[in-house]
């Protein structure tokens, strides 16, 4: 799997426009080697040009399903013990899929939710759906690579996390 070249970082609020970002983070210096040639001609190649555009792409698709939700409420807390993170990862064969389709697959998982009983059905999964329209998450990160089998592995991360047992995400 090729690494990531940029991390995108996007905030989310509940029916409002968002802030987009992109940022690259450099390797520790106890890590980073003098490239050659070859090295620098390979990561050029995997710059992510569309960065801004599958930056927008994975907000847009968050924020529509987030907005079905209209009683979403501006509140923000951390976890205690610590730092941590929402996730939602997605895998598709062939290099054709988008921050579009990763969003949809993980937000069509809300016919199995049962708002009433804050359960799923037996046999289904419908955690990637909640932390999608969980009430305190502020901040998604999401990145979208192909790896050196052509296939693409996107992920994103949520901040502050949600699916807490026994809490209903809006």
């Amino acid at each position: 799997m090729k690494p990531y070249s940029h991390i995108l970082l996007l905030i989310l609020f509940c029916n409002t426009p968002f802030l987009v970002s992109s940022q690259s983070f450099p390797e520790p210096e106890t890590r980073r080697k003098v490239p050659d040639n070859e090295t620098i001609y390979r990561v050029s190649k995997q710059l992510c040009w569309g960065c801004m555009t599958q930056s927008l792409e994975f907000l847009f698709a968050h924020n529509l399903v987030r907005a079905r939700r209209r009683d979403c409420k501006a509140e923000h807390s951390f976890p205690e013990g610590g730092f941590k993170l929402g996730e939602c990862i997605y895998w598709g064969s062939g290099d054709t899929w988008t921050p579009t389709d990763a969003v949809r697959a993980w937000a069509d998982e809300e016919k199995y939710y049962n708002y009433a009983a804050n359960t799923c059905e037996v046999g289904e999964i419908c955690g990637h759906y909640t932390q999608i329209v969980w009430r305190n998450t502020r901040r998604i990160g999401c990145a979208r690579v192909v790896c050196d089998s052509g296939d693409v592995f996107m992920t994103c991360n949520y901040d502050p996390v949600g699916n807490y047992i026994g809490q209903r995400p809006y």
